[in-house]
């Protein structure tokens, strides 16, 4: 275990740490990389306690551990609690700050106050189905239709963005239902954004829509391209203005050029995953109606726990527990574990480890069990649930498994030859899909983080033995301390 004060604000190098117990805990968070990343603390159990970014984390990580270092009463308390500190590498601080708001979403380590509410990075959206395309910022983009970019780490600084391609690019960002069939758009008298040119007024006919359709394209040309020529340009003629002392024009180049900075600012739509900001395409009460009448339940179904295995190579794989509550994620209730007694693929073992952990640990603390099971699997997946339920002595809840090829779902008591095929647009397998789906990406998640941690640790591991050889090689100081070959001084 660490002991010490917490980091000095100043930036001191990991160099002259004290209060360190463990030299080889010291000797690794000198091998951390000087780039950016995600630093995950643990205790001497092995549970993240805290999540943090850094731009470079050898300077941030070593900070924590300096003499000198004043972080406050709780901070103190969390490096006391620290018994080993991990790391994932980010491509920027971007990124960084993208993977540590996931991870605390999706772990809540006690000592992380931020990014633990329901607030979601928010995304620039492109209405691209309709007629006429509307450009929006939303923190609820539509699951299909719509053309989505980010999310994006500042809210203000896309907002900002947004005004200033306006100007450029003259597209609409109100609400109103455009069509170019529609003969009373002439009569209509346009908004205050047309008389600013800040909009060519499809509502009112002004432009129709192929001409406004070329302009949507180019935008996202913009959006998806290299800015770099763009930032130049603006930046030379943002220069010229200025030597010519016309500082408000220059001023107004100097915001597009923050506008565009601020387009950089960004995640992956495939990669930073928000699920908790799609909002479901059905009802989540009458999908839990439909499932607790299709089951048979003689009570209503109100709590749904799905599991879901990962396999990260022939010797390490990782389970995930979701829980969701009236047909909707219930992130308290998200819970990971690397499996420890199944060796091999053997994914009916390994779902049955990780229900059996779980539902021990329910029947301990004499916590509420769930209304419903759902397994990822067939019918291998669904008794070695059951079973490993039956051995931990909780309550069996309903327990159904739901095969992905043909979405076939199985239910325990019933004849494994006559699984349901529910509709394809039957809310009831849609609830199932959403927390199958959930499991998956959570369980993946775990598994993610735990390959890239795998990768670079031995990555780091080499770059410490590596560091120990050079420094086994350097010439040591005499005993007097004094470097060789320098004499007492007259």
């Amino acid at each position: 275990m660490l002991k010490g004060r917490g980091p000095s604000r100043r930036g001191a190098e990991p160099g002259d740490w004290r209060h360190v117990e463990h030299e080889a805990l010291a000797e690794k968070i000198r091998a951390f990389p000087r780039s950016p990343g995600v630093y995950l603390m643990k205790d001497s159990r092995g549970r993240i306690i805290y999540v943090g970014k850094a731009v470079s984390l050898r300077s941030r990580v070593g900070q924590y551990f300096q003499p000198s270092a004043d972080l406050g009463p709780k901070k103190e308390q969390m490096v006391a609690e620290v018994a080993d500190v991990e790391f994932l590498p980010a491509e920027s601080e971007v990124d960084a700050l993208l993977q540590e708001a996931r991870l605390i979403k999706d772990i809540h380590p006690k000592y992380n106050a931020r990014l633990t509410d329901d607030k979601t990075f928010p995304y620039l959206e492109i209405t691209a189905r309709e007629e006429f395309p509307g450009v929006y910022f939303t923190r609820t983009p539509a699951t299909r239709g719509t053309k989505l970019y980010g999310p994006f780490t500042s809210a203000a600084g896309l907002r900002t963005a947004i005004g200033e391609l306006q100007r450029i690019f003259r597209f609409r960002t109100c609400s109103l239902e455009v069509r170019e069939e529609d003969p009373n758009r002439r009569f209509y008298r346009p908004c205050i954004l047309y008389s600013i040119e800040r909009c060519t007024a499809p509502c009112a006919g002004h432009i129709g829509r192929e001409a406004y359709r070329k302009g949507i394209a180019r935008l996202r040309r913009f959006l998806e391209g290299s800015r770099t020529q763009v930032v130049r340009d603006l930046a030379r003629e943002m220069k010229c203005l200025a030597r010519g002392m016309r500082f408000e024009e220059a001023a107004r180049i100097r915001d597009q050029l923050r506008a565009i900075e601020a387009l950089g600012q960004r995640g992956r739509i495939d990669e930073d995953l928000q699920p908790e900001v799609f909002a479901p395409t059905f009802d989540p009460t009458e999908g839990m109606a439909a499932l607790a009448a299709i089951l048979e339940s003689p009570k209503p179904i109100r709590s749904i726990e799905g599991v879901d295995i990962a396999n990260l190579g022939p010797t390490e794989a990782v389970g995930a527990v979701v829980s969701f509550l009236d047909g909707r994620p219930f992130k308290p209730g998200y819970r990971r574990f690397r499996i420890k007694t199944v060796a091999g693929p053997d994914d009916s073992g390994m779902i049955g480890e990780v229900v059996f952990r779980r539902f021990r640990r329910l029947a301990d603390e004499l916590s509420v069990l769930p209304d419903l099971v759902l397994v990822d699997g067939g019918p291998g997946q669904l008794h070695a649930a059951a079973q490993a339920i039956a051995s931990a002595g909780a309550e069996r809840p309903l327990v159904v498994s739901l095969a992905k090829r043909e979405e076939e779902v199985y239910v325990l008591g019933k004849a494994e030859s006559e699984p349901l095929r529910l509709p394809r647009t039957s809310p009831a397998l849609k609830i199932l899909q959403a927390v199958r789906d959930e499991a998956h990406r959570f369980a993946q998640h775990y598994h993610h983080l735990l390959r890239r941690k795998a990768v670079f640790g031995e990555k780091a591991a080499r770059e410490l033995r590596a560091a120990r050889k050079r420094r086994d090689r350097k010439p040591r100081p005499p005993e007097d301390g004094r470097p060789e070959g320098e004499s007492d001084p007259a």
